[in-house]
């Protein structure tokens, strides 16, 4: 007999793109009647995690503090909660800090995704998403990827992701495990962490400060704004096909340096606060993904057009100073460390 609520685990649900999901779930509920289902988050509140991206659903989610990597932790979660499906966004994200150090990004991201993986299917999850992210397949000159490309990943967090991605698609075809794998390409929008490309140049610019480029701002991105995302995941999530990947894009390519030169505009800062900086190693030129799939088997489309998007998030950061900055206190030797 089913559950007439359904039960839906977030993990990493106080991270920024999963904090936005979760807003989101509750707040329009689930096709087609708007059921608002019941929801589980577990999240280890690293650095980047925070409880006050949940405020305004506050009381209306069961939170765990716990670390996916954690096998007694996960099992008796699931066993006391018995969720009907899984979206996993818990992840070591950061490019940069990967680059630092590895280790985190090895255990979170593989080996906390097989410790989850192995969670759900011992408690029979009806559905499982698993969200990945463009970087696995690398850089490319021209053209997009489709969802079958091969992995190309270029620093230790695209590879840990790749690795995730890989250990779904086994899990598939070994346990007939009900995964559904999304591969988002970059995110922003508001409460995301200063140590991304956005935050940090709004930050820097509403302080006049020397704003880092890395080589000559001449990388790519697609940028997709959260809400976007998030909403692409819910469309997965009712009625994506399980076994399938959806690449989860918006066409929005942009130069980090024109990027900047816009959130500059915006401010009415000028030009000369940018300085370029040696670029990071590995540094994928350009990501850029075809999301025909998405769109035409579960129709949806982005909604936020990047100009409006981006006035939004700059305006966002400009009236939660206060948390911007009390995050960036964090950051300021990390910054010395990768802006050398």
């Amino acid at each position: 007999m089913r559950r007439r609520v359904p039960k839906i685990l977030v993990t990493g649900g106080a991270g920024f793109m999963g904090s936005e999901f979760v807003r989101m779930l509750i707040s329009q509920g689930l096709s087609p009647k708007g059921t608002i289902p019941e929801v589980i988050i577990i999240d280890k509140l690293t650095y980047a995690g925070d409880l006050a991206r949940l405020k305004e659903v506050e009381g209306k989610y069961k939170f765990y503090k716990a670390d996916i990597g954690s096998q007694e932790q996960v099992r008796l979660i699931f066993k006391k909660e018995k969720p009907g499906a899984v979206i996993n966004f818990a992840a070591e994200s950061h490019v940069d800090r990967s680059i630092l150090g590895s280790g985190e990004f090895i255990r979170t991201n593989i080996q906390g995704t097989q410790i989850l993986f192995d969670a759900a299917k011992e408690c029979g999850i009806d559905k499982v998403i698993h969200v990945s992210t463009d970087e696995i397949y690398g850089d490319i000159t021209r053209g997009k990827f489709f969802e079958d490309a091969p992995f190309n990943p270029s620093s230790p967090y695209s590879a840990s992701k790749a690795a995730a991605d890989l250990l779904a698609k086994s899990y598939l075809r070994t346990f007939k495990f009900p995964v559904i794998i999304v591969r988002p390409s970059n995110n922003y929008g508001p409460w995301q962490y200063p140590e991304k490309f956005m935050p940090v140049v709004i930050y820097k610019a509403l302080g006049n400060e020397k704003i880092p480029v890395y080589g000559r701002g001449q990388n790519v991105r697609e940028w997709l704004h959260v809400s976007d995302c998030a909403d692409a995941i819910l469309k997965v999530l009712e009625k994506g096909k399980v076994g399938e990947i959806y690449n989860i894009g918006s066409g929005n390519e942009r130069k980090n340096i024109d990027v900047a030169k816009q959130i500059l505009d915006i401010l009415r800062k000028p030009y000369s606060l940018l300085e370029y900086v040696a670029d990071r190693p590995g540094h994928d030129l350009r990501y850029a993904l075809n999301f025909s799939k998405i769109r035409s088997e579960l129709n949806w489309n982005p909604r936020i057009a990047f100009n409006d998007g981006l006035e939004e998030t700059v305006g966002w950061y400009k009236d939660n100073f206060s948390w911007l900055k009390k995050k960036v206190k964090y950051l300021q030797d990390y910054w010395k460390k990768v802006y050398k």
